[in-house]
Formats: structure tokens, C-alpha cells, sequence
């Protein structure tokens, strides 16, 4: 293992920057040549590849986002684009690939190791929606970002004796949601994984306001529906002000926590590790606290498991 490349593909989350530092130190410190990969699969494609050294990688820690940039690429979902990726890292010298995202990008990566290339994947995605790990990169730093909105409109809802709707991201995994449902102190989490029920949701709003609740405040994942369609037929039922809050793209951005630094930082030199080593199609990921290693097709191929304790949790400590 001679040259190593990095890029980070699909949705940015905090942390990325983190693993893009560990990933170049860690190579440079073993004696291997790092190549940096700008926007994603796209850049790849068409060879937006330089060269990268220790500088390169300094005061990013703390920075949001990814240095390396991301786009989504069709080309690339296509063969002939896959093995034009697979010449250009080929012309570049690079002998493996760290790639840096969520699923989508993960596939990707499957698909390069069966051209030859030697990759391995580290999970930098906000949803928490890979199996295969306990965390994903970028998870904890948008659960204190939705945590911090939500603290702030309580205070406003309060005041107002509203309901509030807040809208979070989460179309097939629910666990941003569910998370700070809990964390928050959250009246009601609703969530692709469970769904809901409209009367019930209303009488448990009224019920609260009969026992002297002031406000309600209720996580949406956005799989399940929009925030501003929920609060007019919740405003319409129960007579009581409903206002919707959709946090967006907020929840992709800034400092990464500690704990999200520290994951990033450790699954990158585990990458760099493996590629040495000689492993390839492979994912780094944590379970029990422990940074670990799954093949990328076992990995994809794993059902999700759904935290029903945690959903319970949820449910229980909001009455």
C-alpha cells in the first residue's frame, strides 16, 4: 500500500473533517502517499485529485462540513462511470480508497472493490441509520444542535401556551428524532419506524391541557410527514395554537462534539490500518464502545433493528 485517496460523498456531517485529519496523519505517519478526492464519486470521475500533507489537514477538527466538499454524482450509478473512477484512481497510482458517507456512498464503494480497488468505508451520515454501528459520524453533533433549537422554543412556547411541531430530519430512521425526543423532554415523538395516530396524539395534547400542561412539544421525523400539515389539523381538532418549526439543513452544521471527533478520529486510523493490512470491502464501525471492522456486503445486507425499549422510554417519560 504505497498511495492511499480519501473523498467524502453524499449528505456532509459533522466529524467528516475529523476522519479526512486521521486518515492523512495516520497514512503519513505509516509512510504511505495520501491523495485527497474533491466532490465525492463526481470528483473522482473526472481525476479532481491532489495531493495531501500534514498541513493540508490543519485546524479542521473543529470545522463542520467536509474540506474535501461532496455532490451527488448520476454518472456514477452507471457501469461505464464506475470504471472510469476505477482508471482514474488507477492512472493516480492509488492503491485503496477511504471513503467517507452514508449507504448510497457505501454502495459505491462495494461497487469499486469488485473493479479491483481497494476500499474501505467510514460512516459519516447525521441519520444514524447503518446497522451495522452503534454511531455514525455526525449523530451526536446534530442531536446537541436539535437539542439547543428545541430548548429555545420551549421557552417561547411556554410563553405562548402552543403546541410545537419540529420537524427534523430522518426519512427512514427515526433516531434523531427519537434521541432528542427523550434528551428534550419532548410530549411526542412520532417516527417512520412506529408511525402514529392523529386522535390519539390530539386527546394526549388536550388531556395535558386539562391536567394544567402550559405546552406540548413534539418531534416529526420527516419520513413521517410535514411539520406545517400536522400543526394546521392539530390547531383545526384541539382549538389550541400549533406552530411548526422545520430545522433543515441547521442539523448538518457546525463544530463537531467531542464525542464525534473522537469516533471519527479513531474509525479513520482504523481505515488506514486496514488498507494496510491488505483488507479491502470493508466498513469501520463501533459496537459496545469498540471500534470494529464488518465486510461491506454483510454490512448493507444487515436488517435494521429498531430500539423499541428506547421508543417506550420515550413514550413513558412524556406523560
Amino acid at each position: 500500500m504505497r498511495t492511499i485517496a480519501v473523498l467524502t460523498s453524499g449528505g456532509d456531517a459533522p466529524g467528516m473533517n475529523a476522519a479526512i485529519r486521521a486518515v492523512v496523519r495516520t497514512a503519513l505517519d505509516k509512510g504511505v502517499r495520501v491523495m485527497g478526492v474533491q466532490r465525492g464519486y463526481s470528483g473522482l470521475i473526472n481525476g479532481e485529485i491532489f495531493e495531501m500533507n500534514r498541513t493540508s489537514v490543519s485546524d479542521i477538527i473543529q470545522r463542520g462540513g467536509t474540506i474535501l466538499r461532496t455532490a451527488r454524482c448520476a454518472e456514477f450509478l452507471t457501469e461505464e462511470g464506475r470504471k472510469k473512477a476505477a482508471n482514474v484512481l488507477k492512472v493516480f497510482g492509488v492503491d485503496g480508497l477511504v471513503v467517507i458517507g452514508g449507504n448510497g456512498s457505501f454502495m459505491g464503494a462495494q461497487k469499486l472493490s469488485k473493479l479491483g480497488v481497494s476500499t474501505v468505508g467510514l460512516p459519516g451520515t447525521i441519520d444514524n441509520d447503518l446497522t451495522y454501528t452503534d454511531y455514525t459520524i455526525g449523530f451526536d453533533t446534530t442531536l446537541n444542535t436539535v437539542l439547543d433549537a428545541i430548548n429555545k422554543l420551549r421557552d417561547t412556547s411556554s410563553s405562548h401556551e402552543r403546541v410545537s411541531i419540529v420537524e427534523v430530519m430522518g426519512r427512514d430512521c427515526g433516531d434523531i428524532a427519537l434521541y432528542t425526543g427523550i434528551a428534550g423532554g419532548a410530549e411526542g415523538v412520532i417516527i417512520p419506524e412506529k408511525g402514529y395516530d392523529f386522535d390519539e396524539l390530539c386527546r394526549t395534547i388536550l388531556e395535558g391541557k386539562l391536567k394544567g400542561k402550559i405546552h406540548n412539544l413534539i418531534l416529526l421525523a420527516e419520513g413521517v410527514g410535514g411539520a406545517n400539515e400536522l400543526a394546521k389539523k392539530v390547531e383545526e381538532v384541539t382549538g389550541i395554537e400549533t406552530r411548526a418549526t422545520i430545522l433543515g439543513h441547521i442539523q448538518r452544521g457546525g463544530s463537531p462534539s467531542a464525542f464525534d471527533r473522537m469516533l471519527a478520529s479513531r474509525m479513520g486510523v482504523k481505515a488506514v490500518e486496514l488498507l494496510i493490512e491488505g483488507k479491502t470491502s470493508r466498513v469501520v464501525g463501533m459496537r459496545d464502545g469498540q471500534i470494529v471492522d464488518d465486510d461491506i456486503d454483510e454490512a448493507l445486507a444487515m436488517p435494521r433493528k429498531f430500539d423499541e425499549k428506547l421508543f417506550e422510554i420515550a413514550n413513558m417519560l412524556s406523560k
